[in-house]
């Protein structure tokens, strides 16, 4: 079974953003539909959306504000019921691993349940249609039409590849839309390019990955940069992250020679950080564009058996990845600790309580966690749901907390400001984007929800 899915959301940020549309269509290995689902919800009190978001999608204040629609607590959990109901399915859209899934797995996150993982557990798994399309570029490029944008370069943009490729009607910007059109390029994949397609379905399984790169062969990964065609890359398994079991390295074996498998730990560093990349990371649990390769060249064959024969070597390059990011900044926001630690076996069972509860139980729920991230986003859902169960101090710094990220004056923040909301009107208006009617509703909109902060 897949699950095809799409999400319309108030901007670019999965941790700064909320989804306000969920679509997603239930289908048998054949494609064929078996149920639909189009939810919607109200935009939470603390979240300014982008009016480029709102622009695009067309969403308007009404809808967002309309007390008719689940609050977003109550729509992450709808969508949560759903995935434990259709399971098993392959979870599967457009540029999903990178955008959708990481929105799915914030307001899993910002709502309170016990699980962020829920489209890779209960037998479930994850396949990326965006990854799929890239491979058939690559290998078998006769098998789709290649649209072309307005600078003269291909399009990969679903929007531009389905109508190409047969879809007609296409509803660009509406999460339904956008499910029954990547439905229609994952049939004509299976069909024109039925051997990639098999091949990428082996890759949701991260063991089966992991089987193909270390079987001390010369490997096919093919990625995207930028705005450049899809190509291949031909390399060979270098190590693992020792803190990230599911990071790995890949030697590009026509960028590398011999020589790499004695080079320092400084030059190793170099050739994880270089562009072009002496080593590129591999996320195998991100459902890669790996392939065997059927006739290697000898060249390839040899050094791809010297590399998988020192595994000393092996671990002197998992720990380059490792110590890659090991300066990296800590995130400020609770928003961005969401990987920060798993929760404990306490605060997991309290989660599923404060799920059943009503409102005056979790407040009480929320008090007992001893994640301060839990404890942080659980007064934050009280207050944005049931404000009368959170304290008087608590409502004065929750509405100061929401007035000072609005009214920042930072040059740069990852939530949407004041500042952002005007350069963005501003654009809209003189780009003749929306009509006058439209555009007014806009503004109106923005007034007065940035008034009630106090601005």
């Amino acid at each position: 079974m897949f699950a095809f899915y799409d999400l319309e959301t108030t901007g670019t940020s999965p941790a700064f953003d909320q989804p306000l549309q969920f679509a997603a269509i239930l289908t048998d290995d054949d494609f064929n539909q078996v149920e639909r689902v189009d939810i919607r919800c109200r935009l939470a009190p603390h979240i300014l959306p982008a009016p480029w978001a709102l622009a695009v999608t067309g969403v308007s204040p009404d809808q967002l504000m309309d007390p008719a629609l689940p609050s977003w607590f109550e729509f992450s959990h709808q969508i949560s019921d759903l995935i434990k109901r259709w399971a098993p399915a392959t979870w599967t859209g457009y540029n999903t691993l990178a955008f959708d899934e990481e929105f799915l797995r914030q307001s899993f996150y910002q709502n309170l349940h016990p699980s962020l993982y829920q489209t890779q557990f209960d037998n479930n798994d994850r396949l990326d249609l965006m990854k799929v399309i890239y491979a058939v570029r690559e290998r078998v490029p006769d098998a789709l039409e290649w649209p072309i944008d307005d600078l003269g370069r291909e399009s990969f943009k679903l929007d531009r590849l389905a109508p190409s490729n047969g879809f007609a009607n296409h509803d660009a910007h509406d999460a339904l839309g956008d499910v029954e059109a990547t439905i229609h390029m994952a049939s004509l994949i299976r069909k024109r390019a039925p051997a990639v397609w098999d091949q990428c379905l082996l890759n949701r399984d991260k063991h089966q990955v992991d089987r193909l790169l270390q079987s001390g062969h010369p490997v096919r990964l093919i990625e995207r940069f930028g705005a450049a065609p899809p190509r291949s890359y031909f390399g060979a398994y270098a190590g693992t992250n020792p803190q990230n079991r599911n990071s790995v390295a890949f030697l590009d074996l026509d960028l590398c020679d011999a020589s790499i498998i004695h080079a320092n730990d400084r030059d190793l560093a170099k050739a994880v950080a270089a562009s072009p990349k002496l080593i590129r990371t591999i996320a195998m649990n991100k459902v890669p564009s790996v392939f065997p390769v059927a006739n290697p060249s000898a060249a390839h064959s040899s050094l791809a058996q010297l590399v998988s024969a020192h595994p000393e070597f092996h671990k002197r390059v998992g720990q380059a990845l490792a110590d890659r990011y090991a300066d990296k900044e800590p995130g400020q926001h609770v928003e961005q600790l969401i990987y920060d630690g798993f929760y404990s076996a306490d605060d997991k069972q309290a989660l599923e309580d404060f799920t059943a509860a009503d409102w005056r139980d979790r407040a009480r729920i929320v008090a007992q966690l001893d994640d301060i991230r839990l404890k942080q986003l659980g007064m934050r859902l009280i207050f944005s749901n049931a404000p009368e169960f959170a304290t008087m101090n608590y409502r004065s710094a929750a509405s100061a907390a929401i007035r000072d990220r609005w009214l920042t004056n930072e040059p740069s923040t990852p939530w949407t400001t004041k500042a952002t909301v005007e350069e963005q009107l501003g654009e809209i208006i003189s780009g003749e984007v929306l009509d006058q009617n439209r555009i007014c509703a806009l503004q109106d909109f923005y007034h007065a929800r940035i008034s009630e902060v106090g601005a």
